[in-house]
């Protein structure tokens, strides 16, 4: 036990000009370090960041939405104010019995239900047309081309909408308000073609004046009427004296 205890300092000794050594060398040898250097001496740029006020890497650190915290920085926009909402426009009075409403299925219908497009009935024949008068084929005229107008509406509000029904009735509608339309159309063809044969018959009609003045039909009893009555008043009127 005392040999151990006294070879303790022997072995202390024997390491410490060692540690003495190498501390000399690195001290007195400086030039051995500074050789293993690079050739470049500028230092290493760091890369460039933004970084907040606080330094805090987090940018949505009490950013809360819940309690509506909003942002803890102010911004560029923080002064400008906000728009202001319009107050509440007064509702506007429109004319219940306005006539835009006519092209329209109704005053608060904007177009008819497929089974509502089915109720219509056939379309006029040329036949019934031509007892019509010129004021009735007139008005029927018109109420064709607003059911058209109102069946067009319906159509495209239809394709926007995409609502994929009501097409084949809204077709088989039209089609008889088109047939309608179409025999409006012959029974005025008619009419023209008669009228000018009879423009034609009456200039070779002696009982006829054409000229604009007076009546239009003069019938030959009246004519020799008034023939005497002219000749009877030219003989009777008062012969002027000689000068």
């Amino acid at each position: 036990m005392a040999s151990l205890i006294a070879t303790k300092p022997c072995i202390g000794r024997l390491l410490r000009p060692r540690e003495l050594q190498l501390g000399a060398t690195a001290i007195t040898q400086p030039s051995v370090f500074a050789a293993t250097r690079t050739f470049a001496t500028t230092a290493p740029q760091c890369k460039r960041t933004k970084h907040s006020k606080t330094r805090d890497n987090n940018r949505f650190r009490g950013v809360s939405a819940l309690r509506r915290t909003g942002l803890r920085e102010p911004v560029s926009v923080s002064n400008v104010p906000l728009p202001k909402p319009v107050e509440f426009l007064p509702k506007i009075e429109v004319d219940p019995n306005h006539g835009l409403y006519a092209f329209f299925a109704g005053p608060d219908k904007l177009m008819n239900t497929p089974a509502e497009d089915r109720e219509h009935g056939r379309a006029w024949s040329v036949e019934e047309l031509r007892r019509k008068s010129w004021d009735d084929l007139q008005r029927l005229w018109w109420v064709c081309c607003r059911e058209r107008n109102r069946i067009s509406t319906a159509d495209k509000e239809r394709k926007r909408a995409n609502m994929g029904f009501g097409a084949a009735e809204s077709k088989n509608r039209d089609d008889a308000v088109k047939q309608t339309m179409k025999a409006i159309k012959h029974v005025l063809t008619e009419r023209y073609y008669l009228w000018e044969d009879a423009y034609e018959i009456a200039k070779n009609d002696p009982e006829i004046n054409l000229t604009g003045d007076g009546d239009v039909y003069v019938p030959l009893e009246d004519q020799e009427f008034f023939e005497e009555e002219e000749a009877r008043a030219k003989s009777e009127a008062p012969k002027s004296a000689p000068a």
